[in-house]
């Protein structure tokens, strides 16, 4: 799944460090200052653990603990870690349009989601591009609970409200409402061992997509949904702000859990194969060059009834001009812009995504190629300091994901 929001990628030096360079590239990637950074209720938090705290899309948010990044990532893939993910944007859409309202919008079938049910779907233009990604559950409480990326967030609540207005001005019944709680991330294979110790409902019941209000280590009204951004099984917890270091403060009473950055987050996305909004999709590139197909509800694509359809759907039985792939390579680490070159030498498409991979000890990455060369199998090259290095065509994703679905 893909859980991002207009991001720059970590970028990771010698022993998974990640250099004094990086730290002014995150600053960058924001162009307000400092001061002027919006922070998460967790965010003195986070300092008082010793997060080292940089400039993420407008928010100051934590890179790394003490761990290292590469121990943080595979303790996340043998263990369990717990993100801060609360700059997201949170929304409750009320009302008994609220269904219509949210498929005027995104590309997926909303209408055939059973209760606490949800599913990624993606925000698209006219012009068939993707405006952003996001997370979209039918809750059994008479609302849509949408959780979409924090460096879109203005953009993305400018375009709900714009509908939700334009609804109610033909006598629509939808209304909006931001969710202030914290969200939390608890991934990796004990994640669920570590949270059932603290609630009632059976989560082997709790299969991937689905969401749940209960209470969690006796904090009450939590959703917990089984989903996250890292290839492993886990949950996000929506807490109430007023008992958020509570729950994390008991959480992490469990050895097994460590608290992780974005640093981490970052590198095991891309094991995971998961887009990176801003960096891998943007307003530029369709949900077919993207490989997300699947996001497509059969009955939306019949209908053709969501915004940029007409351009979008005849993609799927025809060619694209570019299509997005995932690359494995040894040598020097591929990063983001760099070209990538036929057999021949010809550039043919760029890097969006690139990063060592601690689990595989190779580089992995994902980019754009030219229809014809996306076949899994074909021998390309990246170009790196001025030099060709081979880079193998491969499936994603790179590392298994290991998402709960019931048997």
């Amino acid at each position: 799944m893909l859980r991002a929001g207009c991001r720059v990628a970590v970028r990771v030096g010698p022993r998974g460090q990640e250099p004094g360079a990086g730290g002014r590239r995150w600053r960058r990637c924001c162009s307000s200052g400092p001061d002027s950074l919006k922070q998460t209720p967790l965010h003195a938090f986070h300092r008082q653990q010793g997060g080292r705290m940089v400039n993420f899309a407008g928010w100051s948010m934590p890179v790394q603990y003490a761990l290292s990044h590469l121990e943080s990532h595979l303790h996340t893939r043998q263990h369990c870690s717990l993100f801060d993910v609360s700059h997201m944007l949170q929304t409750k859409v009320f009302g008994r349009d609220r269904v219509k309202f949210m498929e005027s919008l995104v590309v997926g079938d909303i209408a055939e989601l059973k209760p606490d049910q949800g599913t990624l779907s993606l925000f698209t233009n006219e012009e068939g591009g993707i405006l952003d990604d996001l997370i979209v559950t039918n809750t059994s409480k008479q609302h849509l609970y949408v959780v979409s990326n924090a460096g879109c967030r203005e953009k993305d609540w400018a375009l709900m409200q714009g509908r939700a207005e334009e609804l109610r001005a033909t006598g629509g019944d939808v209304h909006l409402e931001v969710s202030e709680n914290v969200l939390l991330a608890l991934q990796g294979p004990s994640a669920v061992q570590v949270l059932q110790t603290g609630v009632s409902d059976d989560l082997a019941k709790l299969p991937f997509m689905s969401s749940a209000v209960m209470g969690v280590f006796g904090v009450p009204g939590c959703r917990v949904t089984r989903c996250g951004y890292t290839g492993e099984d886990g949950v996000e917890i929506s807490v109430p702000v007023g008992r958020a270091v509570e729950l994390v403060e008991l959480l992490l009473r469990d050895p097994q859990v460590q608290l992780a950055g974005l640093a981490a987050r970052d590198s095991l996305r891309l094991e995971a194969g998961l887009c990176l909004y801003g960096n891998d999709i943007d307003e530029t590139t369709t949900p077919v060059e993207a490989a997300l197909v699947w996001t497509l509800g059969k009955r939306r694509r019949e209908a053709m009834d969501f915004p940029g359809a007409q351009v979008i759907v005849p993609q799927i039985k025809g060619k694209v001009k570019r299509k997005r792939v995932g690359l494995i390579s040894t040598g020097p680490p591929i990063r983001p812009h760099m070209p990538i070159l036929s057999p021949e030498g010809r550039p043919i498409g760029e890097v969006t995504s690139g990063c060592p991979s601690p689990c595989l000890k190779k580089n992995v990455a994902m980019g754009y190629v030219a229809g014809e060369q996306s076949r899994v199998g074909t021998v390309l090259a990246v170009e790196v300091r001025k030099k060709s290095c081979p880079a193998l065509v491969t499936r994603m994703p790179f590392v298994p994901t290991r998402y709960y679905t019931l048997k």
